[in-house]
């Protein structure tokens, strides 16, 4: 049986943020049990210099590196990564690393009788390459490979953010989709049963994304007690352990109000882990993150009148936000502090939305004389 877990918290974080920040701390360890023991150095420098969530993302680059060179190379006699030997891993050099990402552009796995196919964008690959040249980095700086190899990795150029269309619903389709999740219409049968019983809920949910801009994690992780409707404000837990104190409006405190006294399950019914979550599922436990990106993309394809595979994903109602709060005037500063944005030429790029002038210019340019009026 597994064993039973309590969790003894001192911190002012809720429950929930410790809980998760745990889970994180413990698949980084599990993955660090899985790679040869002359990495404690670089897991010792991964804990001290970035955050968790980058700490795992490095930590499963190099175990998958650590699984190639076992199974496609020759470079190590090894069958699992934990057997690796020192010697053979400072024989590797920058070819075998850009060899490696070449192959991560397209592999294939077999498991029990089928196949998977796996593609990484050049994203993934610069993101992997970043992980292994912090790797070899911390390994010569600590002796254990002779070389600084990282100059002999391919460079992978990946779009500049200026370079991307942002995509965010227009007033009219934001319109649209609150007007659904109001009436059900547009909704297939089946979605109508759940809807019958989840429209309040959803509703909360996509006004705080559309008000505030939140991260979908954010947003999962709020509590009923993160809401101090009498103060007028809600608390949220940022990326890198901030705590942010937000603005309550009229239209989020009505939508929250009706769901947490309509339709919420009582506690008496909630296990109690799952007392405080604010949203939850059909079955009283906190909505997961795929849940709630499932509920975002059905709403956004009925305000685009598209399909559902073509719904929008919770960060697009993140530019949503972003684009309708500087298209009404607001300060790219204070919108910048809104949605807690690193630097401001990230919210900048949101301001150079030109969507709609793009709209207005090909409207008045019509060459068929029946609409050129």
């Amino acid at each position: 049986m597994p064993q039973e877990i309590y969790l003894h918290n001192k911190t002012d974080k809720p429950d929930n943020i410790v809980r998760k920040e745990n889970a994180i701390l413990d698949e980084c360890e599990a993955i660090e049990k899985k790679l040869p023991r002359f990495l404690r150095g670089y897991f010792m420098y991964l804990k001290s210099a970035v955050l968790p969530m980058t700490r795992l993302a490095y930590l499963q680059d190099v175990f998958m590196f650590m699984k190639y060179l076992c199974a496609e190379t020759d470079l190590t006699a090894a069958e699992t990564p934990d057997a690796i030997e020192q010697e053979e891993f400072a024989k590797v050099n920058g070819q075998d690393v850009n060899i490696f990402l070449d192959y991560c552009r397209r592999y294939k796995v077999e498991t029990d009788g089928s196949v998977h196919i796996f593609k990484n964008d050049k994203r993934s690959l610069y993101r992997k390459r970043s992980s292994l040249s912090v790797l070899f980095k911390t390994l010569h700086r600590e002796g254990i490979v002779p070389e600084n190899i990282t100059d002999t990795f391919d460079p992978i150029k990946v779009p500049k953010a200026s370079e991307k269309e942002i995509k965010a619903l227009q007033d009219d389709e934001v319109m649209r989709m609150l007007d659904a999740v109001a009436t059900g219409e547009h909704l297939t049968p089946k979605e109508k049963q759940y809807w019958e019983k989840t429209k309040l809920r959803d509703r909360a949910i996509l006004t705080l994304f559309l008000t505030y801009g939140l991260r979908l994690s954010e947003l999962r992780e709020l509590n009923v007690s993160s809401f101090n409707f009498s103060r007028g404000e809600f608390k949220i837990y940022r990326k890198r352990g901030k705590e942010s104190i937000m603005p309550i409006n009229r239209s989020v405190e009505k939508a929250l109000n009706e769901y947490f006294k309509n339709e919420r399950e009582k506690d008496e019914n909630l296990a109690p882990q799952e007392k405080d979550a604010a949203f939850l599922s059909l079955r009283g436990r906190r909505l997961t993150e795929r849940q709630i990106r499932e509920l975002v993309k059905k709403y956004t394809s009925i305000g685009m009148e598209t399909s559902r595979s073509e719904g929008y994903s919770p960060h697009k109602l993140r530019a949503t936000a972003a684009t309708s709060l500087i298209g009404r005037g607001n300060s790219i500063y204070d919108v910048q502090a809104l949605l807690d944005h690193d630097n401001v030429t990230t919210t900048q790029l949101y301001a150079a939305h030109k969507l709609n002038v793009k709209r207005d210019l090909v409207k008045n340019f019509e060459w068929d004389e029946e609409f050129d009026k």
